[in-house]
């Protein structure tokens, strides 16, 4: 019985090993559960995408394998269910997409002056770039060529 227990270790206690790809049986060791629940959270949970190799095996980043324990916790642990721990994510998500001065080094009042003026002028010259250039001068008619010149030129589309 002892055994088991110390097989049961807590998701939260584990160091993810640092390597690049992990097979679906080592994500499931890391988090403590089977196999299949991985896949099924696969299908419940948008975050939750590993790649997949050419012979069809999931290739768990790093990232995954955290929001595979992210979700186990939230679903083991916390006692949410399927649906609350969908919407739990998906506000972390959205709030982690706003961007956030605050968590900038350095970020002192003249930094984000200094931010808040470049903003301005990268506004200016995006509202510059896209504006149409004003005509310079009227247009004047395109001269007629010669059926000579037209044939040593070769066919125009739009003429």
């Amino acid at each position: 019985m002892a055994r088991h227990a110390a097989q049961r270790r807590r998701p939260n206690d584990l160091v993810i090993p640092d390597k690049l790809y992990f097979r679906i049986g080592e994500v499931a060791r890391l988090c403590g559960v089977e196999a299949y629940v991985l896949r099924f959270w696969e299908s419940e949970f948008p975050q939750l995408r590993p790649n997949k190799s050419g012979t069809g095996q999931r290739l768990y980043r790093k990232r995954d394998v955290e929001m595979a324990m992210r979700v186990r916790r939230l679903l083991h642990e916390e006692g949410y269910t399927i649906a609350g721990a969908r919407q739990v994510l998906a506000q972390e998500v959205s709030k982690s997409k706003t961007p956030q001065l605050s968590l900038l080094p350095g970020n002192s009042p003249a930094v984000q002056a200094k931010l808040e003026r470049v903003r301005a002028e990268l506004r200016d010259l995006l509202g510059a770039l896209s504006a149409t250039p004003p005509s310079s001068s009227p247009k004047t008619a395109p001269r007629k060529s010669s059926a000579r010149e037209s044939a040593a030129r070769g066919p125009r589309l739009f003429e």
